[in-house]
């Protein structure tokens, strides 16, 4: 990363990329050398050693070497088809290139020719034949095969493997010696090769040992640096000065106690107590609070705000959608007006009127609101708190570390900080994801909440399910209908998957004609979804065909039956957050999961979901089963992607990698002395890293 080669130059620089495979690059997200360099391999093959003609077994990858011999080519339906054989002392076999011409001009008759690929038998061909080439080499006369590990790149239609290959092998051939960025005693303590020696492995590892060492050096680089970024982050709340004091509970906090219309369970008075000590702590509280579905974490929330609101301060409350901001709003108003204590909404419907805008942004200015509720508007920087004193982000994972910065500025102490998910997260995820915050967990569901019972069942029972979900809502009570996607797809995968467009004219059309249906999707107008949904809330509407745009924060008591559409095409958390929709008043409830998929992990994360009501459990079985890597990428929002560590499979680094980070960042002398580790950062987190570094 020296001054004339810089990992942050575009991706053209790259001997052998111009401006038009730099283009096509960029749909795989490669725009820098650095994106290129971290492209690593999806997987690797074994070609350490060739295979005789007539050993190659059907369906297997090998690596062959012959001469060829009868190259013919013709045309057809448009695509050039070029044949030949390729033989060597033991047997021959029929090759086959589509859609290449220009291979007729590098292509000769007695060439040597070194062939990786899958053969199938062709009767036309009387034997084995191979169309699915992944490679070829042209040898010399007496030239030796290059044997080894052949890496495999995420690619597309236009960038080949070898396209990818061939860029990544001309930008290490170019590079410097990749600069250190971490201190020589982690590297001795942790037993870590070189970064160079790492990067250059990943991509064309010699032998397996030399891949197994230089994946865990660069899963251990990617851990490390966001535990340093979140280190970091929590760094900056640990100065007393800049934090506020909150005074003991007080006569108003139990009067909002004695107003609640249920007692706390055992669980929310043992957080509430935790909240309550940090909140009279001289250090900003950072605090994360998990709880399965409907387990009360808003009790908590209110409760906390009340706190910060007796202690003359104000207090945030940010929503990911409308309708929930709508919805704590009212049981918010319910509940603390009579306390005297003023609560607002803050949303895109209250700024859409310029007058009802400015009037709301004055009395928060003016301290003429105590608590504040709202959507992402609550950030905008037309918006002043006179004195803000606590912020609660509900769904967190729906908010990254940016957002939650960028609220907690709005103050001139720094205001304590209360983040809540329903999303049940393991503990591998809770250290990566939220390493800045300490974690709280409500396990325990209020008492009289009723099981929701759960099945599984095919698409040749849809229509008894459907009988199930008229006799409910005859019987005055509500449903959701919850499909994956909204508009039929162009996707040949998807094309037998029925959209919430589709399903909503089949049904109420059909079996519910005579009943008042709603279809809504996240790409309505915000002010259609709202309609829809309230009129849903208010009863009008007894069934709801819809996208995951209700996965959260809709509370209808009332509703006692969801059907999932397709519903392998979910993770089992989802299907959990999803399942939360119902159950949420005294009825029976069910949720019924409708799939076609005959693949043995589909059926084996259905059953799961049958068998438990356990969202931790859930989420531990998805991890399992799924692999991290979608929850990572929605929960992390924020944080820099992870390339390569898995924090499932790669847990014992993660911890070890948490550990070196604690002990690096707590002396104050390290990211200065120490550039090059600030350089990756900067690379990793952009302008994240800038704000949290600032002081």
């Amino acid at each position: 990363m020296g001054f004339e080669f810089k990992l942050t130059d575009e991706v053209t620089y790259v001997k052998g990329v111009g401006p038009r495979k730099a283009a096509l690059l960029e749909k795989l997200n490669i725009f820098t050398k650095y994106d290129l360099l971290t492209h690593y391999p999806r997987t690797y093959e074994n070609h350490s050693s060739l295979t005789d003609i007539c050993d190659i077994i059907e369906g297997e990858t090998v690596l062959i070497v012959g001469r060829l011999s009868n190259i013919t080519s013709r045309e057809a339906r448009g695509l050039t088809i070029i044949n030949a054989y390729l033989a060597d002392e033991t047997d021959y076999i029929k090759l086959t290139w589509f859609n290449q011409k220009y291979l007729l001009n590098k292509l000769r008759e007695g060439m040597r020719l070194l062939v990786i690929g899958k053969a199938k038998y062709d009767k036309w061909a009387g034997g084995l034949a191979m169309s699915q080439i992944q490679n070829f080499t042209i040898l010399d006369e007496y030239e030796e095969p290059p044997l080894g590990i052949t890496p495999i790149y995420p690619a597309t239609a236009a960038i080949t493997q070898n396209v990818l290959r061939t860029a990544i092998k001309n930008l290490l051939n170019s590079m410097p010696t990749l600069k250190e960025i971490l201190p020589q005693e982690i590297l001795q303590s942790q037993q870590l090769i070189g970064l160079d020696e790492a990067m250059r492995a990943i991509h064309f590892p010699r032998d397996f040992l030399e891949l197994n060492q230089a994946r865990r050096r660069l899963a251990f680089d990617e851990l490390f640096l966001i535990q340093c970024g979140l280190m970091l982050i929590k760094r900056q709340t640990q100065d007393e000065r800049l934090g506020i004091s909150h005074k003991k509970n007080g006569a108003l906090v139990k009067a909002a106690l004695e107003k609640l219309p249920f007692e706390l369970t055992n669980d929310q008075k043992k957080v509430f107590r935790t909240v309550s000590k940090d909140m009279e702590s001289k250090l900003p509280m950072r605090r994360l609070i998990q709880g399965d579905v409907g387990s009360g974490k808003t009790a908590v929330a209110l409760l906390a705000l009340v706190k910060t609101v007796e202690n003359g301060f104000q207090g945030a409350f940010m929503t990911p959608t409308e309708i929930l901001a709508v919805q704590h709003y009212e049981k918010f108003s319910k509940l603390l007006n009579d306390l005297g204590i003023r609560v607002g909404l803050l949303s895109a419907k209250v700024t859409r009127s310029k007058k009802l805008k400015e009037e709301i942004y004055q009395q928060i200015a003016a301290h003429e609101l105590d608590i504040i509720i709202g959507t992402h508007a609550l950030i905008q920087e037309d918006v002043h708190f006179a004195k803000l004193g606590l912020v609660v982000t509900d769904e967190q994972h729906r908010f990254g570390v940016n957002q939650r910065l960028t609220l907690e500025k709005k103050s001139d102490a720094v205001p304590d900080m209360l983040v809540m998910t329903a999303t049940p997260i393991p503990r591998t995820m809770t250290l990566t994801v939220y390493g800045d915050l300490d974690v709280s967990l409500i396990k325990e569901l209020p008492p009289g909440r009723k099981p929701i019972k759960t099945e599984a069942k095919n698409i040749r029972s849809r229509k008894k399910v459907y009988e199930l979900v008229r006799a409910e809502i005859l019987a005055g009570r509500q449903a959701y209908v919850v499909c994956p996607l909204i508009e039929r797809s162009e996707s040949e995968q998807l094309a037998d998957i029925e959209p919430a467009e589709e399903m909503f004219d089949m049904l109420s059309n059909g079996i519910f004609r005579d009943i008042p249906c709603a279809l809504l999707h996240g790409k309505m107008k915000p002010r259609d979804k709202d309609e829809i949904m309230e009129k849903f809330r208010d009863g009008e509407t007894k069934l709801l065909v819809s996208t995951t745009v209700i996965e959260v924060g809709v509370d209808v008591p009332n509703a006692s039956v969801m059907v999932v559409e397709h519903a392998e095409r979910f993770g089992l958390a989802q299907l959990h957050q999803l399942r939360g929709r119902v159950g949420r008043g005294a009825e029976k409830s069910y949720c019924i999961l409708i799939s076609d998929s005959t693949a043995n992990v589909a059926k084996a994360r259905l059953k799961i979901l049958e068998t438990t009501q356990d969202g931790f459990k859930l989420a531990e079985e998805d991890l399992k089963l799924r692999g991290p890597g979608q929850f990572f990428g929605e929960a992390q929002h924020g944080l820099p992607d992870l390339k390569i560590a898995d924090v499932f499979r790669d847990l014992e680094i993660l911890i070890q990698a948490r550990d070196a980070a604690e002990k690096f960042i707590t002396d104050d002398d390290n990211l200065n002395y120490f550039a090059s580790l600030r350089e990756n950062l900067a690379l990793a987190y952009g302008d994240k890293f800038n704000q949290i570094t600032a002081n």
